[in-house]
C-alpha cells in the first residue's frame, strides 16, 4: 500500500525532462532568432536568384549595410539607456550636407578668400556636427527633463530644416574635390577598399568592436546598463545617470555623422533630404537584434545581425526584382514580428 501510494505522488520524471528540453529549445530559437532570420534570407534568396550568393554582391550588400548599421549601433546605446533618438536620420542628411558645404569651399567674404580644407578636417567637423546635436538632445533630456520621444523629435525637425536652410533644397555634387585646391579623398569611404573589402564595412567592424568593448569591459558600459535597467536605483548608488545619459546621445549623433559621411561619400553628393526615414530603420535593427526597448537588455552583436538582416533583405528583394512598395509591406512585418517576439522574450522572462 505504501509502495503504491508513493508511485501514485511521485511527479513523471520523464514528461518533466522533456517539457524542459523543448524550453531549452524555444528559448534558444528565440535569442538566436536574428541569425536564424539572416541565414534564412540568405538561403532563400540564393535559390530565387543565382546572382545573390556571391562574394562580390555579399560585399556589396555589407556596404549597403554598413549605412543602416552606424546609426543603429549609436541608437542601441539610446535604447540600453532606455530612451529612443528620432533625430538619428535627420543628424545624417545634415552631417553630408555640412561635408558638402565645406567641400564646395568656405567663402570667407571679409578677407575676400575662400577656404578649401583638407578631407580630414572636414571629416572631423562633420562629426562635431553630428556631436553637438546629440548634446542638445542629451541635455534636454537629461538636465531640463523633456521626453526623449519629443526631444529628438523637436531636433530631428531642426536638423533638417537646416540641412535644407544650407542647400535651398538642392544637393552638393561632385564631391570628388580638386588636386588644386588640395580636397581629394573625399571618395575614399565609399569606393576604396582594404584586403579587398570596403572601407564603409571596415569602418563599421571598428566602431562596433569599440562599442562593444565600452559595454563589456568598462565601466561606462556597466553604468549604461545599470542606468536603462532601473535609473532610480542606479542613481541612488552613485551612478553618474545625467552624464550617461548625455554622453549616449552624444555617441549617436557621432555614429549618425560618420554614416552620412559613408553615404555622401559613397554617392559623390550630399542632399538635405538624405537619411529619412533611417532612424526607423535603425530601431528596427535593434529591436530585430533582441534589445529591450524598455532599456538594460541587447548588445551590439545582436545589433549589427539585426542590421543585416534588413539589409540582407532590402536587396534581396531589389534583386529579385520585388516592387518597392512590397518592400515597405516586407520590412514592415519583420519589424512588427521582431516587437512581438521581444515582448514574449521579455515578458516571459518577467513573469
Amino acid at each position: 500500500m505504501t509502495d503504491r501510494t508513493q508511485t501514485l505522488d511521485t511527479p513523471p520524471v520523464v514528461n518533466k525532462k522533456k517539457s524542459d528540453k523543448q524550453l531549452n529549445v524555444a528559448r534558444l530559437l528565440l535569442e538566436g532568432r536574428a541569425f536564424i532570420a539572416l541565414l534564412v534570407i540568405i538561403a532563400t534568396f540564393s535559390m530565387l536568384s543565382p546572382n545573390y550568393f556571391t562574394g562580390a554582391n555579399f560585399l556589396t550588400m555589407a556596404s549597403h549595410v554598413a549605412i543602416f548599421g552606424l546609426p543603429a549601433i549609436g541608437m542601441l546605446l539610446v535604447i540600453l539607456n532606455g530612451g529612443i533618438d528620432l533625430s538619428v536620420g535627420s543628424t545624417l542628411g545634415l552631417a553630408g550636407v555640412m561635408a558638402g558645404f565645406m567641400m564646395q569651399g568656405i567663402s570667407l567674404e571679409a578677407l575676400g578668400v575662400v577656404l578649401y580644407l583638407p578631407v580630414w578636417a572636414v571629416a572631423i567637423l562633420t562629426l562635431v556636427v553630428g556631436a553637438l546635436v546629440g548634446l542638445v538632445n542629451g541635455v534636454l533630456i537629461a538636465w531640463f527633463r523633456v521626453p526623449a520621444f519629443v526631444a529628438t523629435l523637436g531636433t530631428m525637425y531642426v536638423a533638417r530644416g537646416i540641412a535644407l536652410l544650407i542647400t535651398n533644397g538642392l544637393t552638393y555634387n561632385k564631391l570628388s574635390g580638386s588636386e588644386a585646391l588640395g580636397n581629394t579623398g573625399f571618395d575614399w569611404l565609399g569606393f576604396n577598399r582594404l584586403f579587398n573589402i570596403p572601407v564603409g564595412v571596415l569602418v563599421l567592424g571598428v566602431v562596433a568592436l569599440a562599442c562593444g568593448f565600452l559595454l563589456s569591459r568598462s565601466a561606462f558600459g556597466r553604468w549604461l546598463y545599470a542606468s536603462g535597467g532601473n535609473e532610480r536605483a542606479a542613481d541612488l548608488s552613485g551612478v553618474p545617470v545625467k552624464r550617461i545619459k548625455i554622453s549616449v546621445y552624444v555617441l549617436s549623433g557621432v555614429c549618425a555623422a560618420l554614416a552620412g559621411l559613408v553615404l555622401s561619400s559613397q554617392l559623390t553628393s550630399a542632399g538635405p533630404t538624405a537619411g529619412t526615414t533611417y532612424e526607423l530603420t535603425a530601431i528596427a535593427a535593434v529591436v530585430i537584434g533582441g534589445a529591450a526597448l524598455t532599456g538594460g537588455r541587447g548588445n551590439v552583436r545582436g545589433t549589427l545581425l539585426g542590421a543585416f538582416v534588413i539589409g540582407f533583405l532590402s536587396d534581396g528583394l531589389v534583386i529579385i526584382g520585388v516592387s518597392a512598395y512590397w518592400q515597405t509591406v516586407f520590412t514592415g512585418a519583420v519589424i512588427v514580428l521582431a516587437v512581438l517576439l521581444n515582448t514574449l522574450q521579455y515578458g516571459r522572462r518577467a513573469r
